[in-house]
């Protein structure tokens, strides 16, 4: 599978306006949809969730894997998460801990925020 269009770019602005605001471009929506395709499986929104509001902001998968899946079927959602860009990974030894790029949450929440009046 090919990496998505990021949701955010390099300098970590958001790709685009909220969607209350204007209408979204085709390039913005497929970049969007592939984010909430990814959150869109319950296991995988638990893990995600699991991981933002994990202390320190980060978290271990030996701490996140108890999800009802196999082991290897969380391997599988979070190669998922990764691939649409909502978390990045580092190895450290044996394990892999998972962060949420805080630029993804605020995108996230810019792009479902309602118009002020």
């Amino acid at each position: 599978m090919s990496n998505p269009l990021p949701v955010v770019d390099v300098t970590g602005a958001a790709c685009c306006a909220p969607l209350a605001r204007s209408p979204i471009s085709e390039t913005d929506a497929e970049r969007v949809a592939v984010m909430f395709k990814a959150l869109g499986d319950p296991v995988r929104l638990r893990l995600f969730s699991n991981i933002a509001s994990a202390e320190g902001g980060e978290a271990c998968v030996c701490d996140i894997q108890d999800v009802g899946v196999s082991q290897p079927t969380v391997s599988h959602h979070l190669r998922k998460l990764r691939e649409a860009g909502l978390l990045e990974s580092e190895r450290r030894g044996s394990w892999v801990y998972y962060r949420v790029d805080p630029d993804v949450l605020a995108v996230m929440a810019e792009l479902l925020a309602p118009v002020s009046a």
